[in-house]
């Protein structure tokens, strides 16, 4: 640390509010102050006491020589590391913890030293070090002294005023100076006397610096005159002894004192002098029996101040344990606020702190109290009444316990933690500035008064804990100095001048960091400032004088440091790196006189620098920020971006100078030369007031390939553009290309531009040059862009004389331009007339155009010599037209003429003038392009309102007629528009399309499913909206039955009986088609289907299925369409479809030989047997082929054709075995084996033997699925009985019968395993059972919950206690009246009112509910009863109902239910997913069992 005198440069260093108020609320004026000079010279004086080894600090003013540097060794350039390892954690190094200090960086110079230095944090570079914490090295040095030769102890409380008081462990009170030399004035006690009063546990020296009291830890307290160091007082009565002194304040009155022991106590001293004797009146403010104070703060009022309204109250602030009080004690003891901490952490230290700030133009004092890492603002106020006003201010929420609390001047707070690091605050942002670690100091801790040792330690557990951090003694401010008593050495820390802040940043070599400082301190942003006072004009001079010497400095150390070797880019990294802030700073400054002679001076020294240097102008030259500089930098910039070849920035640079720096010569060259047309414009414009060269220039570039008909090259369209812009701009008085023409050019530019425009020959003209040849060059240039900005232009005309003759001119050359010649495209034509037809549509039009034109213009587009560019010209005509441009043309003659051309655009857009709706519709139909966009027109103007019922009526008719039309065109599009808007005519529609026969041959030629799709999507469209209307009756009240039965049989049957006629036709159709339309309906059919599936689909989410009551004529009639045609998708569509009879379909399908479908319809009719016996004889015949001699590949697909034939008929067994007796399911079991079997019986057949195996496979699959409906004992005797195995050995049948023997030991296994863990789980419950009515009770409290009366004072003969598990307590009677009782067979079933009041609506009905059904006995029982009580009834309740299974019957019924609906699931509509329900998905009811492991044969 360094060591340091004291009042250095603090005259200045708390401004407040009026300067911000900062001779208000400055340091004490009676302080003695020292000047800078003097700070110097006491620091000269006080250098020999610095111990160089102690603390390895170099010699600054000797510079290293060479010597020393070359003898340097290895180890030195190893990094700093800290001694103690544990500060190796990131977040608690404190990186400024010697950077902070003027010794540690006093030696920046130093080679080693800037070896040592870690990166900077944020709070460092922002507001670089604001506070210098330096040892009080006299003073230090004195303590150590006193206690190792006078015997003084160690220091333990400190108190600063005009002088510092140290307070020693042995009763001695050290009094030094403030001056440099930092003397000793007074010795204060004796050992003796500290041997009888203990150790000086307490310190305050009053206003005027004349007295010290002296608090001790036996309890004494002391008066000392400062001038002659005479004992004055010895009060021993002032409090209840054997406690220490925690705390003794001096209040502005020097006649007042207030003392806070450790009791807890809070006393008023008041000292008085009666005829020459000195006495103290002690009177008790707050005892510590009613909660213990541990901290306290009068309210002192600096000399400025006295007379502040509020000092009259003597307001005194006391924290306890539990709350903070304000209290006065003057006229009359009153308590102003009171305020509750909350819950705290009870090691926390309680922190009060008062400082006067200004807050809204008045000074006011403000009680800062914290306890842990909350700090509370609380603003004092008094009214005009006399009352005085608490009022909240901002909370600071910090991430650290506090052990202090300091104020340092009205915005700037010092806060010490519990680690000891010490945090620089900005009250008002709340940012931290600073943070410094102390820990070196060696704080002393109060914490042995807290605890009272010297009186044998009589104090609360609390009060103890909050001591053990307790440093209140050890801290001490006074005039914007904080002092730090250490166990051997005292420090002072105070804010820093600004100049010093910034000087402390530069020996630390940070120049960026203190130029940034240095311009915070400018725009006053700055945080803690000190040192800045005046008028603000005068502060920032001083400042700028500051920040231009740091200038100087930066630019120098910037040449230096450049790397003198490498790579050309590290030279330029180094200098794009400083250069900027030197060019930033200088422009903030507004010095450029600075930045463009002596800065670039020197950094022309390099080549380099003076390239980058150049090039950072740009952003600020840009933006703006820079308008003009020196003729030589200026020249110099041009030349290093040539040089560079950055010649688009070089342009964008020069339209932002100021004109009067550019060498207009020297530009104009550069800017041609390189293509820079921007910038030549921009000098032409600025430089010389000349608007029409550059126009000349550009027209001479473009215009050759225009007129002999090339293309551009995209430099020449580019240049073109910017021609168009600049024209835009000088008639619109627009600078090019920014800024502003001067008003007064403006009329004079406008003037100039359109006479160079109209000229009728160039300057240098040719012979063969056609007239107006500038007007013809933007015309082929862009038509469109030109026409543009002459409509812009002619918007900005006044109209007068002299504007409209320019207007009437402009439109006469350019109809001579383009009507004249034939080298126009119609695009360019219709964008002049265009033009033309907007102009002459304003109201206050004066041009005149001739109507012979724009009829010239209908023919040029209506009747082109060819077909090219059809959509072009409609575009461009209609253009015009919606341009204003249809009151040029007659009506009779433009839509013949358009309908002739097939513009059909056109068409529409003069029939909705009209108002003639439905023939547009024709428009449409007729027009390829957007045909199908007439569904959406029908749709608009149908359903919009805003047209009359006529028109309407009118598209319904035209729609109605082109029905067909648009069937063909769309069917999904027609199929939504018919049932949206002709739901009434669907039946009709229907009609027609089965009368038009030459539809449905073209429908069946083109795609069948769309045909299909029309009649069921109108089918499906009109059931959808009547339900939708059944669905608004039903939500109206109307019963739902009725709504059904009311919109089924009035829509559908006829529709339905259509569709029937309609297929029919089909089919007649059909079977007139050839054969390739045959083939044609069985492809097309596939898609129907899927069609079909959704039709279905929606009519089962829309109504119940036993509504509908349908013929199924028209359904039997497609499946017999599908079975001649496509009968791979009869089983599916019969599984989709249900409208239609079993008996009929079955004979279709049987027709057709479908023998899978005409299984599915006898099962489905209930003919097991016979829907068996269908498959078994389709198996038969497939295994009867395999025994023929046929080709290998067709072996294989019959094989794989008798393996799904099997399959299926397995399947069929399955479902059905479950509803069937023994002898029914041998009916069917027996004859598929035996189907099986028989094959196998040939073995003379070749065939059969190389296929064994695999029939083999096929037999143990039936055998493996009949095991579970036929008994083992059955099919072993059915297979022994068999003439071919039992003639034959037991081998041949071997697979068979251990196949079987396999599946026996699996199942006893799995059986066996269940009954253990069945068994297991019964013995598990039993047990917990035994245990839950074996437990006994244990009541919450003895009375009752409902009447809360004890359950022994009411003698009620026919009231019992009721006792439950959850431990409430309760009379019967009371219970009964809260209907928590019910009797069942002759016994009284309780519920526990409080448990189940919350809630009534779940738990109580179902025990209520339970109690209907009669199942089990009460949940509880009276006391009086031998029966199980009521505890241990709910607990076998609870117990039954958490682990309780799933019963046989469930599962019986399950299961049952399962293969019910297997059975009949093809006949119902499904309504769930029933497997979600089932019990077996039921988490308890999980057996993960794995199969027994297979023998080895």
């Amino acid at each position: 640390m360094e060591p340091e005198s004291l009042g250095a440069e603090q005259g200045a260093s708390l401004p407040g509010p009026a300067e911000e108020l900062g001779t208000l609320l400055g340091q004490d004026a009676a302080l003695p102050k020292l000047s800078g000079g003097e700070l110097d010279r006491e620091l000269e004086s006080k250098s020999d006491l610095i111990d160089d080894k102690e603390f390895d600090i170099p010699q600054v003013d000797t510079p290293p020589t060479l010597e020393s540097i070359l003898n340097e060794t290895d180890d030195e350039e190893e990094s700093f590391v800290l001694e103690d390892p544990s500060l190796l954690n990131i977040d608690n190094i404190d990186t400024q913890s010697y950077d902070t200090s003027s010794l540690a960086s006093s030696d920046s110079g130093d080679r080693t030293h800037l070896k040592r230095k870690k990166k900077l944090p944020d709070s460092f570079s922002l507001h670089g070090s604001v506070v210098r914490l330096s040892l009080l090295k006299g003073i230090s040095a004195q303590i150590v002294s006193a206690a190792d030769k006078v015997d003084a102890g160690l220091p333990t409380a400190i108190a600063a005023s005009s002088l510092i008081a140290v307070g020693t462990s042995h009763g001695l009170a050290l009094i030094f100076g403030k001056d440099p030399n930092q003397a000793l004035r007074l010795c204060l006690g004796s050992t003796a006397v500290g041997a009888q009063y203990g150790a000086i546990s307490a310190l305050s020296i009053n206003n005027d610096c004349s007295r010290l009291l002296c608090g001790f830890a036996k309890g004494q307290i002391t008066m000392w005159d400062l001038a002659s160091g005479k004992l004055l007082r010895s009060i021993t009565d002032a409090h209840p002894p054997g406690t220490a002194i925690l705390h003794i304040k001096f209040t502005d009155d020097p006649t007042l004192a207030i003392c806070n022991d450790s009791g807890g106590s809070v006393f008023e001293l008041s000292f008085k002098r009666v005829m020459g004797v000195r006495t103290c009146e002690s009177r008790c403010l707050f005892s510590g029996s009613k909660g213990e104070v541990c901290c306290i703060e009068p309210l002192h009022a600096k000399t400025e101040l006295r007379d502040h309204p509020i000092t009259q109250y003597s307001l005194l602030a006391m924290a306890s344990l539990t709350k903070i009080l304000v209290i006065g004690l003057k006229p009359s003891l009153k308590v102003w606020m009171t305020f509750p901490y909350g819950r705290m952490d009870p090691s926390s230290v309680p922190l009060l702190a008062w400082y006067f700030v200004a807050v809204q133009n008045s000074v006011n004092p403000m009680l800062a109290f914290c306890r842990g890492d909350v700090v509370h603002f609380l603003l004092v106020k008094r009214d005009d009444s006399g009352a005085i006003h608490v009022t909240k201010q901002k909370q600071l929420h910090l991430h650290y316990d506090l052990i202090n609390f300091t104020w340092i001047n009205s915005r700037t707070v010092v806060l010490l933690d519990s680690v000891e690091k010490l945090h620089v605050i900005d009250r008002q942002t709340q940012e931290e500035l600073e943070t410094i670690e102390i820990s070196e100091v060696q704080l002393v801790y109060n914490s042995s008064h807290f605890k009272s040792l010297a009186t044998g330690g009589n104090v609360s557990q609390a009060l103890a804990l909050v001591g053990e951090k307790a440093c209140y003694q050890s801290i001490s401010s006074c005039g914007g100095q904080i002092f730090y008593l250490g166990t051997k050495s005292v420090h002072v820390m105070m804010i820093r001048s600004w100049r010093e802040r910034v000087d402390h940043l530069l020996k630390q070599d940070c120049l960026t960091e203190a130029l940034a400082l240095a311009w915070s301190f400018h725009e006053g942003k700055a945080k803690a400032v000190v040192g800045l006072s005046g008028d603000v004009n005068k502060r920032k001079a001083v400042i700028a004088d500051r920040m231009v010497e740091i200038l100087f400095h930066y630019a120098d150390r910037t040449l230096k440091k450049c790397p003198d070797q490498g790579k050309i880019q590290v030279m330029e990294q180094h200098f794009q790196d400083m250069v900027p802030v030197i060019v930033d700073y200088c422009l903030l400054l507004q010095r450029t006189d600075l930045l463009f002679s002596q800065m670039y001076d020197k950094l022309s020294e390099n080549s380099v620098a003076k390239g980058v240097f150049l090039e950072c102008l740009e952003p600020y030259i840009l933006s703006d920020k820079l308008m003009g500089m020196t003729a030589q930098v200026m020249k110099d910039l041009l030349l290093h971006y040539q040089d560079k070849n950055l010649m688009e920035d070089m342009e964008a640079c020069i339209v932002h100078m100021d004109i009067t720096s550019l060498d207009i010569q020297q530009v104009v060259l550069l800017c041609w030369e390189n293509h820079l047309y921007d910038a030549m414009i921009y000098v032409y414009n600025s430089g010389m007031n000349d608007f029409i060269s550059p126009m000349e220039k550009l027209f001479n570039v473009i215009a050759p390939p225009l007129n002999a008909g090339k293309s551009l090259t995209d430099e020449k369209v580019v240049m073109g553009n910017k021609l168009l812009v600049y024209i835009s701009c000088c008639l619109a008085g627009r600078a090019y290309p920014l800024g502003d023409i001067p008003e007064d050019l403006v009329p004079l530019v406008k003037n100039q531009v359109f006479e160079f425009l109209i000229r009728l020959h160039s300057a240098e003209a040719s012979a063969d040059e056609e007239v107006y040849p500038y007007v013809r060059t933007l015309l082929h240039f862009d038509t469109r862009e030109f026409l543009n900005v002459l409509a812009l232009t002619f918007e900005d005309f006044k109209n007068d004389k002299q504007a409209v003759e320019y207007q009437q001119r402009i439109v006469d050359i350019l109809l001579k331009v383009m009507v004249e010649n034939s080298d126009f495209t119609p695009s360019q034509v219709g964008c002049l007339f265009t033009f033309l037809a907007r102009q002459l549509a304003k109201p206050n039009n004066t041009l005149f155009v001739n109507r012979t034109l724009f009829d010239q213009v209908l023919e040029f587009l209506c009747s082109p010599d060819d077909d090219s560019r059809h959509s072009e010209r409609q575009q461009v005509l209609l253009e015009l037209l919606q341009a204003g441009g249809i009151v040029q043309f007659e009506e009779n003659r433009l839509i013949p003429m358009a309908e002739k051309a097939e513009f059909y655009q056109i068409c529409e857009f003069m029939y909705e003038r009209e108002h003639l709706y439905d023939k547009i519709i024709d428009c449409y139909l007729r027009d390829p392009v957007r045909k199908e966009e007439v569904f959406n027109y029908i749709h608009n103007i149908l359903s919009i309102p805003g047209y009359s019922a006529e028109e309407k009526q009118s598209v319904w008719q035209k729609a109605m007629k082109h029905i067909e039309e648009l069937l063909l065109l769309s069917p999904n599009k027609a199929a939504d528009l018919i049932a949206t808007h002709f739901n009434d005519q669907i039946e009709g529609i229907i009609k027609n399309l089965q009368l038009n026969q030459f539809l449905i041959c073209q429908l069946l030629s083109m795609k069948l499913q769309q045909l299909l799709y029309i009649v069921l999507h109108l089918l499906e469209a009109d059931f959808l909206r009547q339900h939708d209307k059944f669905l608004l009756e039903s939500r109206n009240g109307i019963k739902s039955h009725k709504a059904v039965a009311n919109i089924w049989p009035c829509t559908v049957p006829n529709a339905v009986h259509t569709l029937r006629s309609f297929l029919k036709e089909i089919q007649t159709t059909v079977e007139d088609l050839s054969f390739e339309g045959s083939k044609l309906f069985a492809e097309k059919t596939d898609a129907s289907l899927d069609m079909l599936k959704d039709f279905k689909a929606s009519l089962r989410e829309g109504i119940n299925q036993d509504m509908l009551q349908i013929s199924p004529c028209v359904t039997e009639q497609f499946i017999e369409l599908l079975c001649h045609y496509n009968p791979d998708q009869v089983l599916e569509t019969l599984q989709v479809l249900e409208f239609y009879r079993l008996e009929e379909t079955i004979q279709i399908t049987q027709k057709h030989l479908l023998h899978e479908a005409s299984s599915y319809l006898l099962e489905k009719k209930g003919d097991v047997h016979g829907a068996f016996l269908v498959m078994l004889e389709q198996l038969r015949s497939k295994l009867l082929m395999l025994t023929h001699e046929i080709e290998e590949s067709t072996e294989l697909h019959l094989l794989k054709d008798i393996e799904d034939t099997l399959v299926k008929t397995i399947a069929l067994c399955q479902r059905n075995s479950h509803s069937l007796n023994q002898q029914q399911r041998e009916a069917l079991w027996f004859p598929l084996l035996e189907a099986m079997m028989s094959p196998q019986k040939l073995s003379s057949s070749t065939v059969l033997c190389q296929y064994s195996e695999a029939l083999k496979s096929l037999t143990m699959q039936v055998l493996n699925n009949m095991a579970a409906f036929i008994a083992l004992p059955s099919i072993l005797q059915r297979i022994l009985q068999d003439p071919v195995y039992g003639r034959g050995k037991l081998g041949e049948i071997q697979g068979l019968v251990l196949g079987m023997l396999d599946t026996f030991n699996y199942e006893q296994t799995l059986l066996e395993t269940t009954t253990n863990l069945l068994n297991h789980d019964l013995h598990w419950s039993l047990c917990n059972l035994r245990a839950s009515i074996t437990r006994g009770l244990n009541p919450k409290q003895d009375y009752c919950c409902i009447c809360l009366q004890q359950y022994k004072r009411r003698q009620e003969m026919a009231d019992e206690i009721i006792v439950f598990s959850c431990g409430h307590l309760y009379h019967s009677l009371c219970l009964l009246s809260k209907e928590c009782g019910i009797e069942t067979k002759g016994q009284m079933r309780w519920t526990c009112y409080k448990c189940n009041s919350s809630n009534k609506g779940g738990k109580l009905s179902e025990n209520f509910s339970e109690l209907k059904k009669g199942n089990g006995a009460s949940l509880a029982q009276s006391s009086s009863e031998s029966l199980l009580d009521s505890q241990q009834i709910q607990a076998f309740d609870q117990l039954c109902r958490l682990y309780r299974g799933t019963s046989r019957l469930a599962l019986l019924t399950e299961l049952s239910r399962t293969r019910g609906g297997e059975k009949h699931g093809l006949l119902n509509v499904s309504q769930g997913d029933p497997a979600l329900n089932s019990v077996f998905q039921n988490e308890n009811f999980q057996l993960h069992l794995a199969p027994p492991p297979l023998t080895e044969e």
